[in-house]
């Protein structure tokens, strides 16, 4: 059984995304790292009540930093995992 809210973390609100949205009805969502295509389009149909045609899924790598509270040793900060949604025509997803 999927949990929508757990795979499903947050609405990308990007130039680009809203590039997508406008024009290509394709909407960017930052999702829970174990999850796969399947899982995230199954979310978003249920979430949202559209019909999912594609799904990519983008593996961001974590950024190396430094930590001056900590001696200035190196450390990372968490890697994202984003999901570029692509909407059947017709649907359309309504955020505020």
């Amino acid at each position: 059984m999927i949990i929508a809210n757990t795979i499903l973390r947050e609405f990308r609100v990007t130039e680009k995304a809203a590039n997508l949205a406008a024009n290509l009805n394709q909407y960017t969502f930052e999702v829970n790292p174990r999850s796969n295509r399947k899982e995230v389009a199954r979310a978003v149909e249920k979430v949202f009540n559209v019909s999912v045609t594609n799904v990519n899924i983008l593996n961001r790598k974590p950024k190396a930093k430094t930590d001056r509270s900590r001696g200035g040793r190196p450390g990372t900060k968490g890697g994202r995992k984003l999901a570029i949604v692509s909407l059947k025509e017709g649907d359309k997803i309504e955020l505020v």
